[in-house]
């Protein structure tokens, strides 16, 4: 590895061990003093780690492909880990199995919980549930920036004019990242704070909301949403984890100078707007502010929803917004709606070709004329590909460990685009507490994989598997 992998790897250890001390303080200041040992183990082992990572003397080279996926693997391998600590060491008697199942569902923003009843649990570890999506989504936005030749070397336009990343490229984008990461944090917390969250709940929301999590203060948000101006409110803050991160600055710093900087977010307010009305004309049987929150919640790969679903049926309809996701530069998952929009106005323009002899084949987009090569439209459809036969996969392991297709798929979806099972889906009553070790094994891999993506395993297995 290089020394700047090095330092990205000890970099999130520094955070860790900083929050870790930092739930220390919380636990003695509000006299929480159950579970105040179980945060030491961490913030030990991520602070010396962070420190010898930081400190290794290792001389410098330029990131490659593999090194570059090694690293993010790395991280999603090694932090779960330590993150699990304060839940095995909790008065919980939790297993370090079900420790890590947690700390793996938090860090990939996915939400899935061991713990049946919240209301039960420690404050602090609430929190540190809350934590461990936060840190999972900041680190989600770091791996994109360093794997964005791969992942979507067309999209680098609208993040930057560089043609290629160096370091000292990476390190500005990513303190770029880290600082409006912060500051929506705290404007989501205020905005709560507005609509009268308790301090509490809206600390913990506000961790979840900007990392696409789906970890709840508490049981069922019905309560804490109790009219419909509350409801519009908190359904917009889920758009902050939809729409790209880098949105509010360009607006501020760009102010439209560079429209190749805005193309996939205005894609994406046409689409939202367009399934707003149909879903709100044709299938809401309540206002809009409910249907507005089963869009919002789905396209932003959160699920939060209340415990009563008036919505069932169209539950399969809210997979579909949650496997299609957001903009690629969020901390939502899905496949994205820009590749999906892309692959299908180069499908149009090929039958057009055909059809009409003298159509031009166009492969620009026309908002910001950005060329779309067929490299792209491959990667593009290979990743649709690789959906399929993952949530394939996924489906009949579940299966075969004793849970029934319809939830098996279901939860298939979600695990892959690391969504919260709620009552949206019809999943509300499900228990991960109570499903085998092989259907919870099979679970939390998926969810590692959704937000690493198969594409990146399947280079590093180019790599090492067909060196000649």
């Amino acid at each position: 590895m290089s020394r700047y992998s090095y330092l990205f790897l000890g970099s999130f250890l520094i955070l860790i061990s900083f929050l870790s001390f930092l739930n220390i303080i919380y636990s003695y200041y509000f006299n929480f003093y159950l579970n105040v040992n179980s945060y030491i183990p961490s913030l030990i082992i991520s602070f010396s780690g962070g420190i010898f990572l930081i400190l290794f003397k290792l001389k410098n080279f330029k990131l490659s492909v593999y090194n570059r996926i090694l690293v993010v693997i790395s991280g999603y391998l090694i932090f779960p880990v330590i993150i699990a600590l304060p839940y095995y060491f909790s008065i919980y008697n939790v297993s370090f199995f079900d420790s890590l199942f947690e700390s793996i569902s938090g860090f990939t923003s996915t939400g899935f919980s061991i713990f049946g009843d919240i209301k039960y649990l420690d404050p602090s570890l609430i929190i540190w549930r809350s934590t461990s999506q936060w840190i999972g989504g900041l680190y989600f936005l770091f791996s994109i920036i360093l794997l964005i030749n791969i992942l979507d070397n067309n999209l680098k336009k609208s993040l930057t004019n560089f043609l290629s990343f160096n370091e000292a490229e990476y390190l500005k984008q990513s303190l770029k990242v880290f600082f409006i990461y912060i500051l929506l944090t705290i404007f989501i917390f205020l905005i709560l704070k507005f609509i009268n969250f308790r301090n509490f709940d809206a600390l913990n929301f506000s961790m979840s909301i900007i990392a696409s999590g789906g970890f709840k203060s508490v049981n069922e948000i019905d309560a804490l949403l109790n009219n419909d101006f509350k409801i519009i409110i908190f359904s917009s803050l889920l758009l902050l984890s939809f729409f790209s991160i880098f949105l509010i600055y360009n607006l501020i710093f760009h102010r439209l100078k560079f429209l190749n900087y805005f193309t996939e977010d205005f894609y994406l307010l046409i689409y939202l707007i367009t399934i707003s009305f149909i879903l709100f004309i044709f299938f809401s049987k309540n206002n809009f502010s409910y249907i507005f929150l089963s869009i919002t919640s789905s396209v932003s790969n959160i699920g939060f929803y209340f415990s009563d679903n008036n919505n069932y049926n169209l539950s399969f309809i809210f997979l579909i917004l949650v496997i299609i996701g957001g903009s690629f530069f969020s901390t939502s998952s899905g496949i994205r709606f820009f590749k999906i929009f892309t692959l299908f106005r180069f499908s149009i323009n090929n039958l057009l070709s055909h059809t009409k002899p003298k159509q031009i084949l166009l492969s620009k987009v026309k908002f910001d004329q950005t060329q779309i090569n067929y490299d792209v439209i491959n990667k593009y459809f290979l990743t649709i590909i690789i959906f399929i036969l993952s949530l394939s996969l996924i489906t009949t392991l579940l299966t075969f460990s004793g849970i029934n297709f319809i939830e098996a798929l279901k939860l298939g979806i979600l695990s892959i685009m690391n969504t919260v099972n709620s009552s949206l889906f019809g999943l509300e009553n499900f228990d991960f507490q109570e499903n085998s070790f092989f259907s919870k094994l099979i679970i939390l891999i998926f969810m590692i994989i959704g937000r690493v993506e198969f594409l990146t395993i399947i280079i590093l297995f180019k790599k090492y598997l067909f060196k000649g």
